[in-house]
């Protein structure tokens, strides 16, 4: 007998070998009974059916609206979202002809290192990390958001959090670092809404381009059900996965870009559907260079370019950005903790002229329809 085996068995006692760097388990809400807590009303499911109705209906070309994807960077005070989500609900009504107006409520914020990681994780911004209390006020807000008629979009990152919020959500987001990550095309393959994969933090398009076959096809990956009961979740696949421009070494928002990706998209068979994000790389970062890419990609959509069906805006009441300082109450009421934001003046001066642009392009043009009977 080796001298390890006779210690092993002189010695029952013996120090785990799990665990070792974990402080400790709380027990998290169960989907159902946060549902139960908050139940979904039925202008919310008419929000959400129809509005995933429609961002389908453009993806595919039948409703030839442009889909406009508006709102702050993240979401930290319930309050001013509520107040921007009323201000863009007015809006949508007086542009719908030519645009679907979705707001941007994300909740959660991928972290490189270290930082804030959105109002799930630390809804009290101060390191806390009471999620429990997270995801209820991100369901409150959204069950609030719906209940106006406003459509929503956030970005799906932690693969557990669907299960509490996605029936109150009408398109979702895979970010550029989670597009490579086999866990998310997976989640993404059961969401039952829209799905856009943005393409790499290098501008590499292919990534989200094989993202968007995974996503589409049948899959096998560990989550959770409603009761929290861990399971073996089978899909069925999301037909309506497309890719969203985002810009990397360079932005990627231009003509020839766009035309690439168009390319790219028809040579593997997928739609040619394609969204650009103005923010991020397609502005360098610098929050007052959105308008520009927003007019550029407007220009292209006038030119004829039907590959485009929708942009995306960073958007907050003021414009800007503040950094966190652990206390919610010592912050400027609706500035950005996150990445920099336009203002709303901005915002709707932009949606403004572009719906007038499209609206004069439709009246001359009169035998085409904005939505395919």
């Amino acid at each position: 007998m080796t001298q390890t085996r006779l210690f092993l068995e002189r010695n029952t006692d013996m120090p785990k070998t799990y665990d070792l760097r974990v402080e400790k388990f709380e027990p998290l809400i169960a989907p159902s009974h946060l549902k139960d807590r908050l139940p979904m009303g039925d202008t919310s499911q008419r929000t959400v059916v129809e509005g995933r109705a429609a961002i389908a209906d453009i993806l595919t070309g039948v409703d030839k609206r442009l889909l406009v994807i508006a709102g702050p960077c993240s979401i930290h005070d319930e309050k001013a979202a509520l107040e921007y989500a009323r201000r863009l609900q007015a809006l949508a009504g007086q542009v719908s002809d030519t645009m679907l107006l979705v707001m941007r409520v994300y909740f959660e914020k991928p972290r490189t290192n270290v930082g804030w990681k959105g109002l799930i994780n630390d809804p009290w911004l101060n390191g806390s990390y009471d999620i429990n209390t997270g995801l209820e006020k991100a369901r409150a807000l959204l069950l609030e958001i719906t209940a106006m008629g406003l459509p929503t979009a956030t970005e799906m990152l932690d693969p557990i959090v669907p299960q509490y919020i996605a029936g109150l959500v009408c398109w979702a987001a895979i970010g550029a670092r989670t597009t490579e990550s086999q866990t998310h095309r997976e989640m993404a393959s059961g969401l039952s809404m829209p799905v856009g994969f943005k393409n790499c933090t290098d501008g590499d398009l292919s990534t989200a381009v094989n993202a968007m076959i995974a996503a589409g096809s049948p899959q096998h990956f560990l989550g959770i059900d409603q009761h929290g009961q861990t399971c073996i979740v089978t899909t069925t696949g999301n037909p309506h996965a497309h890719i969203v421009l985002r810009g990397g070494s360079r932005p990627n928002y231009d003509s020839v870009s766009i035309n690439q990706a168009r390319a790219m998209l028809a040579a593997k068979g997928l739609a040619k559907a394609i969204m650009v994000d103005c923010s991020h790389d397609n502005s360098s970062k610098n929050h007052t260079r959105q308008g520009l890419v927003w007019q550029d990609v407007i220009n292209q959509r006038m030119d004829g370019n039907d590959s485009i069906v929708g942009l995306m805006l960073e958007s907050n009441r003021p414009a800007g950005n503040q950094k966190n300082r652990g206390n919610l109450e010592t912050l400027a009421y609706g500035v950005s903790v996150t990445d920099a934001c336009i203002d709303w003046d901005t915002t709707e001066q932009l949606i403004r002229s572009a719906h007038a642009q499209l609206r004069d392009a439709h009246s001359s043009r009169p035998g085409q329809r904005y939505k395919v009977a």
